[in-house]
């Protein structure tokens, strides 16, 4: 089946989608994006997204080329038309294409390039990876310095996935300057005598849509949360540790530069976690 995809106001065929090879997405990473997942046909944490690409656009001074009640729909109708029932819904917006390369951005009358697709990802909510744990490496953060911005500027992190796939492992953990900033594409926890640790808000690291959900519903259960940075030698030292992401909700980590984290399972914070998300997140889906 061909997918459906959306581009510059257009239902399309993916095999018709085009975009400009000017684009400055294409040039210069000159984009940003964001991932929604789909549970049950209906959309995971929508609203957070959407503040968080208007943030984005922000911060780069783009023009933002859709309301947001319309880009509701755009999800939607893309739900619909693909069949999702689980899976993804990625968005990438870039500062447009101009007349020719240039360095300096185009004018401001440039019109953005819009583009949304799905992935279909039956059982994404029942992952047999929760189940067992992860298994990760640190590697030093060698990104830009504006990650609390959610851009396409993915090569860092792609290499990561790769130095982890090279060492058998699953992912990555960033560290800077002693210590964990982030995953490749998740926010990193530890637990430590029962107390959820993670990274506090920074332009170190991003603002995860999932991490504010996930944070708040620990606190709403009366989970102690701490917000700091901590080592890669705390984190083999901790009980459990896990990950959080629009893609993987909550995801234990077991294993850590070669050194079982806690028993070398999946810990009982983590697993409460994620089952409290996944049932708080589908009573509020839209």
């Amino acid at each position: 089946m061909t997918r459906t995809v959306y581009v510059n106001g257009k239902y399309l065929p993916e095999n018709e989608a085009t975009v400009s090879i000017f684009d400055r997405g294409f040039l210069f990473a000159d984009g940003v994006y964001e991932v929604t997942s789909v549970l049950d046909g209906k959309l995971i944490d929508f609203d957070g997204h959407a503040r968080r690409l208007a943030r984005s656009m922000g911060e780069l001074g783009m023009r933002n080329p859709i309301a947001t009640e319309d880009l509701l729909e755009v999800h939607r109708e893309l739900v619909r038309a693909n069949g999702i029932v689980e899976g993804l819904i990625y968005l990438q917006i870039t500062r447009g294409a101009a007349a020719d390369r240039d360095f300096a951005y185009p004018s401001e009358d440039t019109p953005p390039t819009i583009v949304l697709f799905t992935q279909n990802k039956p059982g994404i909510a029942d992952s047999p990876m929760a189940k067992t744990g992860i298994k990760v490496i640190s590697i030093e953060d060698q990104r830009w310095a504006r990650r609390d911005i959610k851009t396409v500027q993915l090569l860092y992190p792609s290499m990561g996935k790769m130095m982890a796939k090279a060492a058998g492992c699953d992912d990555a953990w960033m560290v800077e300057d002693g210590a964990v900033t982030e995953g490749t594409s998740n926010n990193a926890y530890i637990v430590k005598g029962g107390k959820i640790i993670t990274r506090h808000l920074s332009d170190d690291i991003l603002h995860g849509i999932t991490r504010a959900a996930v944070l708040r519903f620990a606190r709403e259960a009366q989970m102690e949360v701490e917000e700091r940075a901590f080592t890669v030698a705390e984190a083999q030292d901790s009980d459990e540790a896990f990950f959080t992401s629009a893609s993987a909700f909550v995801m234990p980590v077991v294993e850590l530069d070669g050194a079982a984290i806690g028993t070398g399972a999946p810990g009982p914070v983590a697993i409460r976690l994620r089952e409290i998300y996944l049932d708080e997140s589908r009573k509020v889906a839209i």
